[in-house]
């Protein structure tokens, strides 16, 4: 041996091994490193001293070509990679200032000023304070995950996916896409309000007659003009999407320039406040679009002239004319709009002022109440134009703290994922969370109340009210809020397209999978059509203060998930759950997720309802339709330790008899193709069990495991699809045994887990066992009866199963059962089991008891009446006497005369043992009762005197042919007939007489059922 390993050593032998696929055709784990079977898999391996571990290449790379390959995985799709830069980004340009730019927006720009207005300074605070810890909590949460192992560029759907399972990551994903997209048309209608409203007011097209339908036209613009900018900027889109991402920092340097130039604007507050004066009547505050000077009246060349503001309340410019009542008793003054840091407006901007539609922005200062103010809707006053309450401006102000997520959506661009996303996230988030609570103190602080809530600007000239506040100009913060606008516009209908991508190539929800395709580089085509097409849903809503509560609804759903992920994996401890970022802790991701559910309902109660809806739905349907995904989610954790819990209680104590149902398994035969021969038997199964239950359905398969095992997997996926396409819930076990008796056997014992073990066995009745070769087989059917008994277990067989009712509804028609003997009750409990389903629903059961001689049968009808009473069970009852003794001895006499006639032939031949014991069957027994009563049987008839007393094959013969003949009297037009089933012989010498004996009881019932008890109650009469 020494000498042959010196001459194979000097050979420098090398080993090339041959890479193979799987030979049993099963999909292995997906992964880039394990089962990789790329081309030059074969050259891995050369020149490696490795020959003992050389079978097991093919499927378990060497540790070095694992970490080569680990060094070189991208999780970049090739569509990206064309169009997006190198992932070389660190924490502040590929996680900071995109988050930045994505929570920074349209809301802090058009509302943030009137939520400060309206809410007071206080409510203001506790708003944006509740979205921000929303938001930071969920960003922990967040970051827990993100770390925890390489997150592909998908981004939130695919992290909330493979947390929580293709349900709730479906569903979830579908409303984090419906939000994005809504998110994109809430940008369009911000562009275009700033587009109309403060940059060429005179483009509109559809222009105001009168004061009261100004709003309706503005909603019309709005449409209009919102249409034509989703079109432009799903075109931009569609060719070329890379230049919206290069576009992206201009975008960003928009945003990073208009919050500068507020905090200038209030620092210049302290020195020189600006001039915007806001004109008051009375206490009212007036639209300044119609009129220069504040005045009613001025002195011209000394002659007193009434002004602009004149005509708007009186009827003429004569100083005599009829005027407005509350025009006449009040005087006009002038008030600075921006009166400064220092001016102590805060302590009068402290608290919120609401109201409804068309209440009218009044200053708290003294003013004369008008008797009539019917007119002062036609007035140009400045009120609001929608009702105002706190959970409304909640509901408004929550998509400005949204966008968090913009990180770890370009997780594959970033150089360190894992490092960079929680740092990155974090510090947006605080960043932000500064901003908006700084904002919402120097608002309250620098400019005048009813500045404050005029939305538009209308007092002030049309400006943008937090224009007015920003140095050198209000163009500065107009212009940057329309590029900002545009900008996150742009980028909604960038990535929304990909996360509907992402989703339909996951193969989670069928019918979008059309929505996976794009063009040839892998851009989302389609996806962005039907984006476009929800966009403009939410751009006909016309109105930013509508939509924004509908996608804060499906945003706060997707940040309540991602807190809800992280809770479970913590909770139940997944050996993969080792996250990088360590500050996290379970009690913070459940109090984000409360947090989350509560703004929910404070937004909206009613979006809420029908955003949980929608999300419900979705999960149904994947759970449904959509294709089997193990992602190793926590929800199926979670499912482990639930089933753990509840197996360890199942077996601390056997069930009760209320609780007692069957708990099937079903023992079923496959053919030579490994499919299954009576499929009719798992229809049966689900009727009976209305997906109640334990249902095992198991097979055997001779041989050995290690040469069968592939046969034993196909023919599990043969079960498997029969159970699906039968609708048949439940689990299957193949098992390979060296004879099927010995594998029915194991299936027996074993099968089931714990306290969730089967107590009843359903199985087809042989039906040609007469006509077998093999006398086998109908000794393995005895042999089980024989283990089920043993085991205290419940027994069901079914004749002529292939004939049982698949899917279709029977007619109306009867269950009857044949009452013999008590068996615990379960004769009585399958049918009404059988009348929950629909197939069944429309039978009748009926209770057939057999009275014996000394049986008083009227008073046995009232009891068995009186117990399905107290059972409450509905069911006619009917009592059948068997009594003919002159049968029961002819039967006698022929078992005398054939074991007579038997010993004289063993007595004159070689016969075997096995043909000493008679194997009876009816033909034989009629034959031989015709053949008595002809006039020489006087002499057999005297040789009853001689009999032996215990006769049983006769008496079994007798019962058997006696009892079929009332059942088919009685029963033959039932849609199902129970029968008690009588017990094997204890000497296995008398199997054969036994099936004959069976055969003999059903012959002539199409549907029989055979039930023999497991030896316990299973129904009773108290609750």
């Amino acid at each position: 041996m020494i000498g042959l390993m010196k001459r194979i050593k000097q050979c420098n032998l090398k080993i090339n091994p041959i890479v193979m696929q799987p030979s049993d055709g099963n999909p292995r784990e997906s992964s880039p490193f394990i089962n990789n079977t790329d081309d030059d898999k074969g050259t891995l391996y050369d020149g490696k001293n490795m020959a003992l571990f050389e079978e097991e290449m093919d499927s378990n790379p060497m540790v070095s070509s694992l970490l080569n390959k680990l060094a070189n995985y991208t999780n970049l799709t090739q569509g990206v990679r064309e169009h997006e830069e190198s992932p070389q980004m660190g924490t502040f340009i590929g996680v900071y200032l995109p988050c930045l730019q994505n929570i920074l927006g349209v809301i802090l720009f058009l509302r943030m000023t009137w939520i400060v207005g309206t809410a007071g300074i206080l409510e203001s605070f506790i708003i944006v304070s509740m979205c921000c810890s929303c938001t930071m909590l969920t960003a922990i949460s967040m970051s827990a995950i993100a770390t925890n192992g390489v997150v592909p560029a998908g981004g939130s759907y695919y992290m909330i996916s493979r947390s929580l399972g293709p349900e709730f990551g479906g569903a979830v994903g579908l409303c984090f896409y419906l939000g994005t997209t809504f998110a994109g048309a809430m940008y369009i209608l911000g562009t275009i309000e700033i587009l109309l409203t403060y940059i060429v007011p005179s483009a509109a097209i559809f222009k105001a007659e009168e004061k009261a339908q100004e709003a309706d036209a503005l909603l019309n613009n709005m449409r209009v003009y919102g249409t034509c900018c989703l079109t432009l900027m799903a075109l931009v889109v569609f060719v070329g999407v890379k230049y919206v991402n290069k576009l992206a920092l201009v975008f960003l340097a928009c945003v990073v320039l208009s919050i500068l130039a507020i905090y200038a604007g209030v620092i210049k507050t302290i020195f020189e406040p600006p001039v915007f004066p806001v004109c008051l009547l009375g206490n009212r505050t007036l639209q300044n679009h119609d009129f220069d000077k504040c005045m009613k009246t001025e002195i011209i060349d000394n002659v007193t002239v009434t002004t602009k503001l004149w005509s708007l309340f009186c009827e003429g410019p004569e100083l005599n004319a009829s005027c407005n009542e509350y025009f006449s008793l009040n005087n006009v003054t002038e008030i600075q709009g921006i009166p400064g840091l220092t001016s102590g407006v805060i302590s009068e901007n402290m608290w919120g002022s609401y109201g409804p539609a068309g209440m009218l922005v009044e200053k708290a200062v003294p003013s004369v109440p008008a008797s009539v103010a019917s007119q002062d809707k036609y007035m140009p006053y400045v009120a609001n134009d929608i009702t105002t309450f706190f959970t409304l401006l909640v509901g408004i102000y929550f998509p400005s703290v949204t966008g968090i997520m913009a990180g770890s959506n370009r997780s594959g661009d970033l150089r360190d994922a894992q490092r960079s996303i929680p740092i990155g996230t974090i510090l947006a988030i605080a960043t932000t969370s500064i901003i908006y609570l700084s904002c919402v103190v120097v608002f309250g602080a620098c400019i005048e109340g009813v500045v404050l809530r005029d939305k538009f600007g209308d007092s002030v000239k049309g400006n943008l009210v937090i224009g007015t506040l920003s140095w050198p100009s209000p163009w500065v913060i107009v212009i940057g809020s329309f590029f900002s606008c545009c900008g996150a516009g742009l980028q909604s209908l960038t990535g929304a397209p990909r996360l509907l991508q992402a989703i339909a190539r996951d193969g989670i929800v069928p019918f979008l999978q059309v929505f996976g395709h794009g063009k040839a580089n892998g851009e989302p085509t389609w996806a962005l059509l039907l984006t476009a097409v929800i966009c403009e849903s939410g751009i006909l809503i016309a109105s930013l203060d509508a939509v924004a509560p509908i996608l804060s609804m499906f945003f706060l759903m997707c940040y309540l998930f991602v807190n809800l992920a992280c809770a479970l994996q913590t909770l139940l401890r997944t050996p993969n759950w080792r996250p990088r970022f360590k500050y996290y802790h379970w009690a913070l991701s459940f109090l984000g997720m409360s947090l989350c559910l509560a703004l929910m309902f404070i937004s909206s109660w009613y979006y809420a309802l029908v955003a949980m809806l929608i999300a419900g739905c979705i999960y149904k349907y994947i759970e449904y339709r959509g294709a089997e995904k193990e992602w190793g989610d926590g929800i199926r954790g979670l499912s482990l330790n639930a089933a753990r819990y509840a197996l360890i209680r199942l077996e601390e104590a056997p069930p009760h008899t209320k609780n007692w149902r069957p708990q099937l398994l079903v023992l079923l035969s496959l053919d030579s193709e490994l499919s299954v021969k009576h499929p009719r038997l798992l229809s049966f199964t689900t009727q009976l069990k209305a997906g109640k239950g334990l249902t095992i359905v198991g097979s055997v398969l001779e041989g050995t495991y290690l040469t069968r095992e592939s046969d034993a997997k196909r023919a599990e996926q043969s079960i498997k699809s029969a159970m699906a396409a039968e609708k048949t819930k439940g689990f299957c076990h193949v098992v390979v045994s060296s004879n099927l008796r010995d594998g029915f056997s194991h299936l027996i014992q074993s099968a089931g887990l714990g306290g969730m073990k089967h107590n009843s066995v359903l199985m087809a009745w042989p039906a040609n066992w007469k006509q077998s070769n093999d006398p086998q087989s109908w000794r393995n059917f005895i042999e089980t009866i024989r283990e089920t008994t043993a085991a205290h277990q419940a027994l069901l067989v079914a004749k002529n199963v292939d004939s049982f009712p698949h899917q279709e509804r029977l007619a109306e028609g009867t269950i009857d059962v044949w009452w013999i003997v008590h068996d615990g009750g379960l004769l009585m409990l399958l049918p009404f089991l059988l009348q929950q389903h629909k197939v069944w629903r429309k039978c009748k059961m009926r209770i057939f008891t057999v009275a014996q001689l000394d049986d008083n049968s009227i008073q046995m009808k009232k009891d068995l009446q009186m117990f399905l009473y107290h059972l409450r069970l509905n069911a006619e009852v009917e009592v059948v006497e068997m009594c003919t003794p002159k049968l029961y001895l002819m039967a006698q006499l022929i078992h005398d005369r054939n074991t007579a006639s038997h010993a004289a032939l063993n007595d004159n031949s070689d016969a075997t043992p096995e043909r000493v014991h008679m194997t009876w069957t009816k033909e034989k027994f009629c034959t031989e009762r015709t053949r008595n009563r002809e006039p020489n049987a006087s002499v057999a008839v005297r040789d009853l005197f001689n009999m032996k007393p215990n006769q049983s094959n006769v008496r079994c013969m007798h019962t058997a042919v006696k009892l079929n003949e009332v059942v088919v009297n009685k029963s033959q037009g039932a849609h199902l007939v129970l029968l008690n089933m009588p017990g094997p012989p204890k000497s296995r010498g008398g199997d054969e007489n036994y099936m004959e004996f069976l055969e003999v009881l059903m012959e002539g019932l199409n549907r029989v059922l055979l039930v023999r008890g497991g030896g316990r109650e299973v129904i009773t009469i108290y609750s």
